[in-house]
């Protein structure tokens, strides 16, 4: 109440202050107006009377000047007339008037003006034949009346605008300030309390950033509360959990203060212009899901491309931005390339090449002079930005990313043999026969294995790598530990599962229908599918499954839907092209034929094609009833376990690839090979209908899984091994 009190004080001596200067202006115009007319009026009357007077001013004549002055009684505020010696002595007067009056200017105009005492105005004129001068004197007390009223007036609006100021101030302060900050308050002592699970902060309003912020906070002390719980669940039953702020301190007592550097294509996040504006987007990514993790536990930065049309804008002059936006805890290091070098590395020899010999699924890899050449100089782009990163650091760390990097590990570890290098491959490595299609299969052995830890999804590709090295180069195969030793230098070659983060106290659930609505999708039981537009990822044959088990079970008319979310992938490629459009008219193919009046609004399948934000796709991991990942061939595919780990009110049911590196740890999914279109149908249909007592059993097995073996657990274990790693003496 004493701030209200000050607030109000504070606004009415403001407004008291203007409107004083405001009155006091208009108080001095209104006397200088009133004083004005009366000058007007008193020259043009002494004008007209001064040749009339002047025989009367000889013969002293009062009678014949009261009679003129009666003549011009009529006249509004004339008070008399008289004339006076050129001493200001007054000859004849009419009754009433001063007994002298001073002379006028000596230049023969007429002079006028207030006679002290404020009440009478004279006007004075010479004579023009007979020495002495004519005063006509008016009443003046009108002037300071007006001006009087003016400030009567003037406080009279104070008094109003006094009472609606205060008036407007308490109702802001009511309801625009206490009641939010009273709402706030409440929800805040909710959470303190531990019982505000799923309530949202009061949202809008002047406190709006603040209730932001809180949230924030009151999220991450519900996320340490609920660590904190579970670690002493897992404790008691002799288990231990790992969590962001145990990965921290893992990280500072394995790492000792070096810092983690992340090299990866992608950024994690994107300044794109959006109408007149920089807006962040977040790309849905399963290596941005699993790698980021690390990074906002330990600290450091990320290496990526700068995609974003507003990347440039948002840097600082090193090239670097702290992200996330709204709690920064790491840096982010963008490096430019040119569209040459983008068509030529990323594009070309990855997409064209390496993906497509990797993944041994549909597309013949296409391997061009050029585009090797344009790898080889994208990779030395980023080693610079790497080596720039680390200099004057002390044994820095620094963990590369994918397939797009083969060759840095060698560029890295030449420069700085000191550092601990590390590149976890996440796309599948072929057996040495398909890899063998190669030309440059040397140089990107011998770049692989510059890093210390080399890590692949699961063994099987592991041992496919180690065949391959075994094959092509000169060097010693440690079977035994999974190793490969070439002069002084050892590269450890293991199996790290990806995992994702649990997700708990996510909020309130998001309304299926109207997700559904959003994308045009109509039913009651909906299954999902998030992918890239790739065609590793067996989208063409889930629809057919689709289709065969709406065929195989009619009953699901009008009720089932499979909602696909797909992201657009290097359009720049014809093959990617050519499968955008093969979904699309499959999808419409599908639709058309089951189309009837019956069911005139409902589609089996509806294609959502866009770039899907991570936080779009969680609020539809939480309503799917049934998720399909049906890849061809993966690596791991996050995908599946960030629909297990979605917080959800009910269970639902994972289809998912027997070619993904998740169907070695997800044994609880219906695994299906998504070439048998009949299995994948009959897995729709068996997930539809699945008994709830069942359907339970498997979703909780898996989310076990996935807590125990989450991305804080992947990223303890290449931490570990990475700090484990005996430098050499010398570069390799």
């Amino acid at each position: 109440m004493r701030v209200t009190t000050r607030l109000i004080v504070s606004i009415v001596l403001a407004a008291a202050l203007v409107s004083a200067g405001w009155t006091f202006y208009q108080a001095r115009g209104e006397r200088a107006h009133l004083l004005e007319e009366l000058n007007h009026r008193g020259a043009l009357l002494a004008e007209s009377l001064r040749e009339a007077a002047e025989p009367l001013a000889k013969r002293a004549d009062a009678k014949a000047l009261t009679r003129i002055a009666d003549k011009f009684g009529g006249r509004r505020r004339l008070r008399g007339i008289s004339l006076h010696a050129p001493d200001g002595k007054t000859l004849v007067a009419t009754a009433g008037l001063p007994e002298s009056s001073p002379p006028p200017r000596a230049d023969g105009a007429v002079d006028c003006g207030l006679i002290p005492g404020g009440s009478l105005h004279r006007c004075a004129a010479p004579l023009e034949n007979t020495p002495g001068f004519l005063a006509v004197f008016q009443d003046a007390t009108h002037v300071e009346a007006g001006v009087r009223e003016v400030w009567r007036r003037g406080f009279f609006r104070l008094l109003t605008q006094v009472l609606l100021i205060t008036a407007i101030t308490l109702w802001i302060v009511r309801f625009d300030i206490l009641a939010p900050i009273e709402r706030t308050a409440e929800w805040m002592r909710l959470q303190r309390a531990g019982e505000g699970h799923g309530a949202a902060p009061p949202q809008g309003g002047l406190l709006g950033p603040l209730a932001s912020e809180a949230a924030g906070l009151a999220k991450s002390l519900e996320t340490a509360r609920s660590a904190a719980e579970e670690e002493a669940r897992l404790r008691h039953s002799g288990q231990s959990l790992w969590t962001p702020d145990r990965l921290k301190e893992h990280a500072k007592e394995r790492l000792r203060g070096r810092p983690m550097i992340v090299v990866a294509n992608r950024e994690p996040y994107l300044h794109v212009r959006r109408d007149g504006t920089v807006k962040v987007l977040r790309p849905a990514s399963g290596l941005v899901s699993g790698v980021e993790p690390i990074l906002k536990a330990c600290g450091g930065t990320w290496v990526a491309h700068g995609a974003g049309d507003a990347d440039r804008e948002t840097v600082d002059q090193f090239d670097r931005v702290r992200v996330p936006p709204e709690e920064p805890r790491y840096s982010l290091r963008r490096v430019w390339i040119t569209k040459e070098q983008e068509e030529g590395y990323y594009y070309g020899f990855a997409n064209e090449g390496l993906w497509p010999l990797c993944h041994i699924a549909h597309a013949r890899p296409q391997f061009r002079a050029e585009d090797w050449k344009q790898y080889h100089a994208v990779n030395r782009l980023f080693a610079d930005a790497v080596l720039s990163e680390i200099e004057g650091v002390d044994e820095p760390c620094v963990l590369i990313q994918d397939y797009h990097f083969a060759l840095l590990p060698r560029m890295i570890k030449e420069a700085r043999p000191d550092a601990r290098v590390s590149l976890f491959w996440h796309i599948p490595w072929p057996n040495p026969e398909a890899f063998d299609i190669c030309p440059w299969q040397r140089e990107i052995l011998d770049g692989m294995l510059g890093a210390d830890v080399l890590g692949f999804h699961i063994q099987y590709h592991c041992n496919n790598f180690l065949e391959t090295v075994d094959r092509t180069l000169q060097c010693r195969i440690d079977w035994e530990h999974f190793a490969v030793r070439r002069g002084e230098h050892s590269t450890s070659v293991k199996p790290y599962p990806i995992s994702v983060a649990l997700e708990e106290d996510a909020g309130p659930l998001p309304s299926k229908e109207e997700l559904m609505a959003s994308v045009g999708a109509k039913g009651t039981i909906l299954a999902l599918g998030v992918d890239r537009l790739d065609y590793t990822k067996g989208i063409v044959e889930r629809f057919l499954a689709v289709e065969r088990f709406i065929e195989a079970n009619p009953a699901y008319l009008g009720r089932f839907v499979f909602v696909e979310l797909g992201a657009p992938s290097r359009t720049n490629i014809p093959r990617y092209r050519d499968l955008v459009e093969e979904v699309k008219k499959e999808a419409e193919r599908i639709n058309a034929r089951f189309a009837s009046k019956e069911h005139k609004d409902w589609k089996p399948v509806v294609l959502a094609v866009a770039h899907h934000e991570r936080t779009e796709v969680a609020r539809w991991y939480r309503v799917a009833d049934v998720c399909a990942v049906t890849s061809l061939h993966d690596g791991m595919n996050l995908v599946a376990k960030e629909y297990v780990a979605a917080d959800r009110e009910e269970p639902g049911a994972l289809i998912l690839s027997r070619f993904t590196g998740a169907s070695r740890e997800l044994r609880d999914a219906l695994i299906v090979n998504p070439y048998d279109v009949e299995r994948v149908a009959d897995a729709l249909r068996e997930a539809v209908e699945m008994e709830p007592e069942e359907r339970r059993r498997r979703w909780e097995s898996m989310r076990e899984g996935i807590r125990e073996h989450n991305i804080y657990r992947w990223g303890a274990r290449l931490v570990d091994d990475l700090a484990r790693v005996r430098l050499d003496a010398k570069p390799v």
